[in-house]
């Protein structure tokens, strides 16, 4: 029985039997995807060009992969427990007070995007703004996505009310969804005009326009 339950789980990938751990090549590959996404978008990176990118012979994707929406949903998972983690790591950062802890993010972020030359984006925000080219599925796991990181700030800004940063009558929940909503903006302009300056405005009108 459990000689023929192998062989049935071997027959379901396909292609040419890799020649790398298979971890390591399918994080190869959804690293190279991270990267190639996060500059050029889902479209115009095209799985071939990942699979070159990572070295990965083109007959071998579906062994890693069921299918390209997998890939590009394994991708954005990636990308989603990256920037969580940064995330995290700036807003539960106890030895600064919650508003410095958000303008401490912003300038990791900016220094981020100028360590490549302004060529790399949100992925998140990218793939929203190609979503309609994109699997159905796409575009409920980018909601689930930025959800997730908007509770993460809601919870940096509770902390500023309780610290009396913030005015006790502050809606935490709607101020988080406004600044992911002007920093996807932000970020999109900052790649273009290939300068922090956005980023940096943006974080002021934030923090000046929050109620006292």
């Amino acid at each position: 029985m459990d000689n023929k339950r192998t062989n049935q789980q071997a027959a379901v990938r396909r292609g040419r039997p890799p020649k790398q751990p298979h971890r390591d090549t399918r994080a190869e590959l959804i690293r190279q995807g991270l990267i190639m996404v996060t500059e050029l978008g889902f479209v115009a990176s095209g799985v071939e060009k990942i699979l070159k990118q990572a070295n990965v012979p083109k007959g071998s994707f579906y062994y890693y992969f069921d299918s390209k929406e997998a890939f590009g949903l394994a991708v954005i998972d990636n990308y989603h427990s990256y920037f969580s983690n940064k995330l995290s790591k700036h807003l539960l950062q106890q030895e600064a007070l919650p508003l410095q802890r958000i303008e401490n993010f912003v300038l990791d972020a900016q220094q981020g995007m100028a360590k490549y030359q302004f060529r790399r984006g949100c992925l998140i925000g990218t793939l929203g703004q190609e979503v309609d080219a994109l699997p159905l599925s796409y575009r409920a796991r980018l909601i689930d996505v930025f959800i997730a990181w908007q509770q993460q700030l809601t919870e940096c800004l509770e902390e500023a009310k309780s610290a009396g940063q913030l005015a006790k009558t502050a809606d935490c929940a709607a101020l988080a969804e406004l600044f992911w909503i002007g920093w996807e903006g932000a970020v999109s302009r900052a790649k273009l005009v290939q300068s922090e300056q956005p980023l940096q405005r943006f974080l002021n009108h934030f923090i000046a326009g929050l109620p006292r």
